[in-house]
């Protein structure tokens, strides 16, 4: 070592601690850090002085590592821990990177300062870029026992952006300062740090780096947990930060000889617990939604396996590009860590339960994680996620059903446990009431759709309390099917809401709640799905004869006697609904303006399609035709005249407006006029097989 060296020609008791620090402050630069480092092994020295060298080291990332890492094993471990949450709250992953770490100002302040210091800025600005950047393996797996390393792929190199680098580092030196507190009250260090922690990560995971932090934090959570369970390797990503090797800690200067009691170890307990339910809430609803894949992609990966003759050729199902994609496979892992850490956590599924299913004892405001506040007094003060313990507990029931799992899945019913669930997250008050239902995060309608399905394709339905919350429960998943922007998840919603409807004893109830979707639902596509549930209570209700074989067995007549039959079964269905199948358009398409005629049209165009084959069917079958008198609708409700007739004016009308100039084809644009014509196509070709349909009818 260089004996002009500042560092080391200033050193304490040369100069006081105050002097020091602040000489550190003008001359630290990235150069210096090896000097520091050994300095920095005089446990006294680091002790007075290592908890204020954190806001002069950060901005030197990574190469300051190491010497982060002595202060956290040395200094002061509850000054240190005040001086990180500081930190912590203080990085800025805003555009630019620029982070705010205590000593720095802002640009417009600079002036301010005086020349030297303003000029040592500067310098160590300068110093510092081309230390910003860590330079990492991709492609490869890196094993830091031993410091060996296996390549596997050609290197690539990767960055980490210095917010990120910051993050990451702070959460590691947590990860040794925290076991070095000895007092007798630790939880009241512990929830100002999951404070800071759950505030920053917040922010952290909604950067493209969410992977890296959130390893961090649960690698923190394991640490502090005192879980046996190994950490995962170094992923092939820019994840991959050199850390110092595992050196001794200094003891604890200001020790508590008596230990925590046994209600301050559950207080630490408990609020690790809370902070892993917020961490998986906060990176669930963090992840893009890109080729229709919400979230963790449950739902539709539950329906998959359910219905594995319902997989489209030649399309990939989502079982096989979570199994195939690395950043959806990643999810996977990730959420995987979580689940296990619950369990090293001793939470289990009846905490989960009661987390998302009691409002009167969680609140998502988390007033004890996240929020600056007084440290806790009782287990009771310290609430789990709400949302977080709901996408947890059906992460576990994921890992069962789709990894074969052989743990045992928790007790939960479509009545009362999902239909609860449904109310207090889907179209609440908070939200806007009902009519926001179908607008929250996808990932959210994802794990609720995710419940239902479970429930419905392992036939734990159970009964509703009521008609009203059936029907409330009915609704309410309607709306996600009709309002929710995914494919995917409008296609689980409906298969969902279908069968549960179909599952209902009751003939007129079933009927009651499609006549009612019909009659005042002001969302289109919801009317084509009731048309949908209307064909399938037909179908259902009145099977093809059965011919008359040797293995045929029939039900004694008594038997039959005593079945009471189906309303679907008889002609009175569907003369009750007609009205609503079969509107008089006359008004509509002959009387209204060419433009407010056809923007109706276009609003009710997929209504009419699924009406047409619909009524195709009812008409063509002749064993239903026979049994539901359909030439008795046809004529009793002039469906011909008030409902077919008007749509097939309404074609030649529509088709002469948007040709040759016409008065729709200036409003409706060279793209409107094409969509428009080819729907119009569709019309014509659906009402040509309905006319053919009548004349069967009619024996013509």
């Amino acid at each position: 070592m260089s004996t002009d060296n500042p560092l080391l020609t200033a050193l304490p008791p040369k100069t006081d601690y105050p002097t020091y620090l602040i000489l550190l402050e003008y001359n630290l630069t990235p150069a210096l850090l090896p000097t520091l480092h050994d300095v920095l092994q005089d446990p006294t020295l680091t002790t007075n002085i290592g908890w204020d060298l954190i806001h002069l080291l950060l901005p030197l990332l990574p190469a300051s590592e190491i010497c982060l890492n002595d202060v956290a094993r040395l200094g002061n471990p509850r000054e240190v821990v005040l001086k990180v949450t500081e930190s912590l709250r203080q990085i800025d992953f805003g555009v630019g990177g620029q982070d705010k770490v205590e000593g720095e100002e802002t640009p417009s302040e600079e002036p301010k300062e005086d020349e030297l210091l303003g000029s040592m800025r500067r310098k160590l600005q300068a110093d510092d870029a081309e230390s910003r950047e860590i330079q990492v393996t991709g492609g490869t797996t890196s094993s830091t026992l031993g410091g060996s390393s296996n390549t596997v792929a050609e290197p690539q190199e990767a960055t980490l952006p210095l917010p990120i680098l910051q993050f990451t580092s702070l959460m590691s030196l947590l990860s040794v300062v925290h076991p070095r507190i000895k007092t007798k009250y630790p939880s009241r260090f512990l929830s100002m740090t999951l404070q800071a922690v759950l505030a920053t990560y917040s922010e952290a995971v909604r950067t493209p780096h969410a992977e890296e932090v959130t390893s961090a934090v649960l690698s923190f959570i394991k640490t502090i947990s005192g879980s046996k369970r190994p950490h995962l390797p170094p992923r092939q990503s820019s994840s991959q930060i050199p850390r110092a090797a595992k050196n001794p800690t200094a003891p604890d200067p200001e020790a508590h000889a008596e230990p925590p009691s046994s209600t301050e170890t559950a207080i630490q307990s408990r609020l690790l617990q809370s902070l892993l339910t917020h961490i998986l809430e906060d990176y669930i609803l963090s992840l893009p939604t890109s080729d229709d894949t919400p979230g963790l992609a449950w739902a539709s990966r539950f329906d998959e396996q359910a219905n594995p003759k319902k997989a489209v050729p030649g399309r990939a199902t989502y079982g096989a590009r979570f199994a195939k994609d690395e950043v959806l496979r990643l999810r996977d892992t990730t959420v995987g860590q979580i689940i296990a850490l619950s369990r090293d956590l001793s939470i289990t599924s009846e905490d989960l339960f009661l987390g998302f299913e009691n409002p009167d004892t969680t609140t998502d405001t988390a007033a004890t994680i996240g929020e600056e506040s007084d440290p806790p007094s009782s287990v009771e003060d310290i609430p789990l996620s709400r949302t977080g313990a709901l996408y947890l507990f059906t992460a576990r029931i994921a890992a069962a059903q789709l990894l074969d799992s052989s743990a045992s899945l928790p007790t939960f019913h479509t009545f009362p446990h999902h239909a609860t669930a449904v109310r207090l997250f889907i179209g609440t008050d908070a939200a806007g009431g009902m009519s926001s239902a179908g607008t929250e995060s996808l990932a959210l309608i994802d794990t609720i759709l995710a419940l239902g399905l479970y429930t419905l394709h392992n036939n734990v339905i159970g009964s509703p309390e009521d008609d009203e919350q059936f029907t409330q429960y009915l609704q309410t998943l309607s709306l996600l099917s009709a309002n929710t922007p995914s494919p995917a998840l409008r296609y689980n919603a409906h298969i969902l809401t279908s069968q549960i409807l179909h599952s209902h004893p009751s003939d007129l109830l079933r009927l009651s709640f499609i006549r009612d979707t019909l009659e005042h639902c002001p969302y289109e596509p919801l009317k084509e799905s009731a048309i949908s549930w209307l064909k399938t209570e037909i179908l259902t209700s009145n099977p093809p004869p059965q011919s008359t074989t040797p293995n045929t067995t029939e039900k004694p007549e008594e038997e039959k006697d005593n079945e009471e039959p189906s309303i679907f079964t008889t002609p009175i269905a569907l003369d009750t609904l007609a009205p609503y199948l079969f509107p008089s358009l006359t008004p509509s398409f002959s009387l209204a303006p060419i433009t407010e005629a056809y923007q109706s049209f276009k609003l009710n165009f997929g209504f009419y399609i699924a009406v047409l084959n619909l009524y195709y069917l009812l008409l063509t079958n002749s064993h239903i035709r026979q049994k539901l008198d359909i030439p008795a609708l046809h004529s009793n409700h002039d469906i011909g005249a008030t409902f077919i007739a008007p749509l097939a004016q309404a074609v030649d009308r529509f088709r002469e407006g948007l040709q040759g100039g016409g008065e729709l084809a200036t409003e409706e644009g060279v793209e409107g006029v094409r969509v428009g014509l080819s729907e119009l196509g569709i019309l014509e070709d659906r009402l040509e097989v309905v006319r053919r349909g009548v004349e069967v009818m009619n024996g013509v």
